[in-house]
């Protein structure tokens, strides 16, 4: 009896995980290139009291096993990298990526990052930077004194502005993306920014619109792909799982307390 005690408590561990998961996707309902997670559980070790086969009289034997289980446990948070809705900024610094593929970000002490947001922003050397101040891998650096109406990025990636005194834009960068085998092995550090690691596999490189590579849209952001009406009933899904497994503990107790009442 004691043993449904720490199952269900593993059970209320558990859904308190997936509440922990469900309030994050919600919180970053309105982030550009959020991607939402998804708490997996698994069951726990079974006490096995018998074994499948185990003869029961000299002539046959037991068909099915006896196991008695020990609950749950979090097996891993899986990340949906499914494409997000698309939202017509007119800001001339913003690209959004429709299809596969990450940007390149230099954080401060050199290493690499990758991220889905392209909200970025135009410093005053004339780079595109990140509203952390993290540079766009292959560098952008726009000409000084360009006119920043004329500025288009091309869905595959061309840069051009137009520069006084001259009638014809100017090629100015080449945006790249980049993907990977297994783009739910990335680890997310924050701010929007995704890092290598052994389960995500390397980077590879490519031309926007070019082999499998998304195409990069201008003035529109790829917004978050949470569903609020999903996170909202995987919630009450939660509370409810939650409110069994406290209910299965409050019943064991009541019957431990029976079972201490008990006089000869």
């Amino acid at each position: 009896m004691v043993r449904s005690l720490w199952t269900a408590a593993s059970g209320m561990i558990g859904q308190q995980a997936s509440i922990d998961t469900i309030s994050n996707n919600l919180s970053n309902v309105n982030t550009p290139g959020y991607k939402k997670t998804r708490a997996e559980f698994e069951d726990l070790i079974y006490q096995t009291v018998r074994v499948a086969g185990t003869p029961a009289t000299e002539d046959t034997v037991t068909p099915v096993p006896l196991q008695m289980g020990h609950g749950t446990k979090l097996a891993a948070t899986q990340r949906s990298f499914q494409q997000g809705s698309l939202q017509n900024t007119e800001n001339i610094s913003d690209v959004a990526i429709q299809g596969d593929g990450f940007f390149r970000i230099q954080s401060y002490d050199g290493s690499y990052a990758y991220s889905r947001d392209g909200a970025f922003k135009i410093d005053q050397n004339g780079q595109f930077v990140t509203s952390n101040g993290y540079k766009l891998m292959p560098e952008v650096i726009l000409p000084e004194g360009f006119i920043p109406e004329t500025l288009t990025v091309a869905q595959d990636g061309r840069i051009s502005v137009k520069v006084p005194g001259q009638n014809d834009p100017i090629q100015v960068g080449q945006l790249e993306l980049y993907r990977f085998p297994n783009p739910q092995g990335l680890s997310a550090v924050g701010e929007n920014l995704y890092k290598v690691s052994n389960g995500s596999g390397q980077p590879i490189a490519g031309r926007p619109g070019f082999d499998g590579m998304g195409t990069t849209i201008h003035k529109f952001l790829e917004m978050s792909n949470v569903s609020v009406v999903r996170e909202m009933v995987d919630m009450i899904v939660a509370q409810r799982a939650y409110e069994f497994n406290s209910k299965a503990i409050q019943t064991t107790d009541n019957m431990l307390g029976t079972a201490t009442s008990l006089k000869r």
